[in-house]
């Protein structure tokens, strides 16, 4: 069993890029996350095709829809064998329990609680009035209270959730390795405080991905952890 708690990111636009991407770093990685972006571009046969290389596959799908509907589409998934699933905690908590009740067995579902390109004043334009920290830290409780196994969140706010959910699974993107590029994410933390703050699994994308060396960089990654 493979307990590298990285997952790579892989949302390039062709399916045979990512694949030998994939094929590339698969022993220097624990799984293969795969976005909104992938999945509309590739479907459930883009899906199949990367589960040939042996590797968990976390379906980063966001569901976010009243919870009938998102139970169906828990159901239509089981087939691709997902890892991880990820909801948005703010579908609610009978969205919430519903998705984890259509899940398949081995499948973990986390809610996706504050992204990680949303500051406060983000948060603010849409009516919530929190700061991102607090938002996140609420969204967590209720995913908790909701029968979930976990969330995604900030490297910033794993710490606090930790101690407040002992044994949930927590997947944290927004990585930067210590001289990354900071990008569209406003708020970074490295792969190993990650996990030293508690976090299950660490999302990383761009640093690899885009690495003039992906080997190495995953390698280098790798080697902090």
């Amino acid at each position: 069993m493979n307990h590298n708690p990285v997952y790579l990111a892989l949302d390039l636009p062709r399916l045979d890029a990512a694949e030998a991407l994939a094929r590339k770093v698969a022993g220097h990685i624990g799984g293969i996350k795969l976005g909104l972006e992938f999945f509309c571009a590739h479907g459930h046969h883009g899906v199949h095709e990367l589960h040939k290389i042996g590797l968990p596959i976390f379906l980063d799908l966001k569901l976010h829809d009243i919870p009938n509907t998102v139970a169906g589409a828990m159901q239509a998934i089981h087939v691709l064998q997902p890892s991880i699933v990820t909801i948005h905690a703010a579908g609610g908590r009978a969205m919430m329990e519903d998705a984890k009740a259509a899940a398949g067995e081995n499948c973990k579902v986390v809610a996706v609680t504050v992204l990680t390109s949303l500051d406060g004043d983000d948060l603010s334009s849409i009516g919530v009035n929190a700061n991102p920290y607090d938002q996140a830290l609420r969204l967590a409780d209720l995913a908790h209270s909701a029968g979930l196994d976990g969330i995604v969140c900030s490297g910033h706010e794993v710490g606090a959730v930790h101690k407040q959910w002992k044994d949930g699974y927590f997947v944290v993107p927004g990585l930067r390795p210590a001289n990354g590029k900071v990008g569209d994410q406003k708020r970074t933390v490295t792969p190993r405080e990650a996990r030293d703050a508690g976090a299950s699994v660490l999302v990383i994308g761009r640093p690899i991905s885009r690495a003039e060396d992906p080997l190495a960089a995953a390698k280098a990654i790798e080697a902090t952890l």
